[in-house]
């Protein structure tokens, strides 16, 4: 599919074309990421203009993405990166390997104590969300691990595309659950700024802490 053929395609079909060819088979260093390009240049920027000394990726998948992150620490040569997944069996060695990558093989919520355990209290963590994505879950998660996060650092719950850009997954979803965190935790505001692409799989998923 080429871009000059298809100028008159819906932002919902482009959507549905990038989740089809893009997000599912994009790699990092030959492992599957599963990351929306865009989103991942915005994940950069945050952590360059932030520091993190910790990030938190819950849902790790194939951990293409976690090793990306661990990479683009070296890059900065801060932070280092916590991955918690129920199922670390498809992460290879490569990811395993990195010296600033610590993977814990746990359910999101039960895992915390062990996550926090592991973070100093005067540290700064970027936290990013992609595991189960039912209300539920997504709202559980962002409950339990919201006050790791300091002034000025962020929350990102992804894929709250679900029924907001792609007719997939479950609904309510992310969303529903982003609207409900921030209508009860004045602690956070959506950053729109952040979806600066148009193209993002986080709508109203960038959450910015600010008291």
């Amino acid at each position: 599919m080429y871009m000059e053929e298809h100028l008159d395609m819906t932002l919902r079909d482009v959507l549905q074309m990038i989740q089809n060819t893009v997000v599912s088979t994009t790699t990092y260093l030959g492992v599957p990421a599963l990351k929306s390009p865009t989103d991942a240049w915005v994940y950069d920027e945050i952590i360059f203009e932030t520091k993190p000394d910790a990030i938190v990726e819950i849902g790790v998948a194939s951990g293409g993405h976690a090793l990306r992150l661990a990479n683009f620490c070296d890059t900065v040569r801060k932070g280092r990166v916590i991955g918690v997944d129920p199922r670390l069996g498809a992460v290879p060695a490569i990811v395993r390997a990195h010296p600033r990558l610590t993977l814990i093989e746990e359910d999101a919520v039960g895992a915390f104590e062990k996550v926090a355990a592991m973070i100093k209290p005067e540290e700064r963590v970027l936290i990013i969300e992609d595991s189960d994505h039912t209300y539920a879950n997504t709202l559980a998660v962002l409950r339990a691990y919201c006050d790791l996060v300091k002034v000025g650092d962020y929350f990102i719950v992804e894929d709250s595309i679900c029924w907001h850009g792609l007719d997939v997954g479950p609904r309510p979803g992310p969303y529903e659950a982003v609207e409900t965190f921030v209508a009860e935790n004045n602690a956070f505001v959506i950053d729109r700024s952040r979806e600066k692409f148009l193209i993002t799989w986080n709508p109203k998923g960038y959450l910015k802490k600010v008291r």
